[in-house]
């Protein structure tokens, strides 16, 4: 296993849509272990294949004890809205913003073995499959946010400060990446904490 680059908000492989996986294998058992461990790293709740540079309907997830991996997920959500919650993205670190997301949801794919999977959950995990699903679409929180939340989400993206958040976000995560068995043939940028990979409160 390997610790992973997340790529940060810019990179193009964040609004890509990604593709089905349909060779299940070493290479796709390596690549769930590696966004796991990945995923622990920086204490995320979440991460997304293409936050680690992989166009892949891959994430993992891990939230209050329950955690996993879904390949090729499809959603069913609820009708019903939970309470806003605060959301963060490790492809957008240093920011955070309430965002509205379905009540419960309930997803089906399969496992790295290609066996069927089904999870269903609410509040805070129901959130963070519908943050890592985004991703799979292109679909980054900020996207999702309205009025001032947005406005004042892209000022700050925007501001000349934000590179250096992302810079000293990089540089810290850089002295873990490549640990474990060494380096990967998946590659990456890097980002801050929550789902998106994940977040207590947000996501990767």
């Amino acid at each position: 296993m390997a610790i992973l680059n997340i790529r940060i908000i810019g990179d193009p492989v964040l609004r890509t849509v990604a593709d089905p996986v349909t060779d299940f294998g070493p290479e796709l058992a390596k690549l769930v272990a590696d966004m796991t461990e990945t995923m622990e790293d920086v204490d995320g709740a979440g991460l997304a294949a293409p936050q680690i540079g992989v166009s892949k309907r891959v994430f993992t997830y891990r939230i209050d004890g329950v955690e996993g991996h879904i390949i090729n997920p499809v959603l069913e959500n609820s009708e019903d809205f939970q309470p806003d919650h605060v959301e963060g993205c490790l492809s957008i670190p240093g920011l955070g913003f309430p965002v509205k997301r379905y009540r419960a949801t309930r997803v089906t794919g399969v496992d790295m073995h290609g066996n069927p999977v089904t999870v269903e959950g609410e509040g805070m995990l129901a959130r963070c499959f519908q943050h890592e699903n985004d991703h799979l679409d292109g679909i980054l929180y900020t996207d999702r946010l309205e009025g001032e939340d947005r406005k004042a989400a892209l000022r700050s993206i925007r501001n000349a400060n934000y590179d250096s958040i992302t810079e000293k976000t990089t540089a810290k995560r850089a002295k873990t990446v490549g640990s474990s068995f060494g380096g990967s043939s998946f590659g990456g940028a890097t980002t801050g904490s929550s789902f998106g990979a994940g977040a207590a409160g947000t996501n990767g």
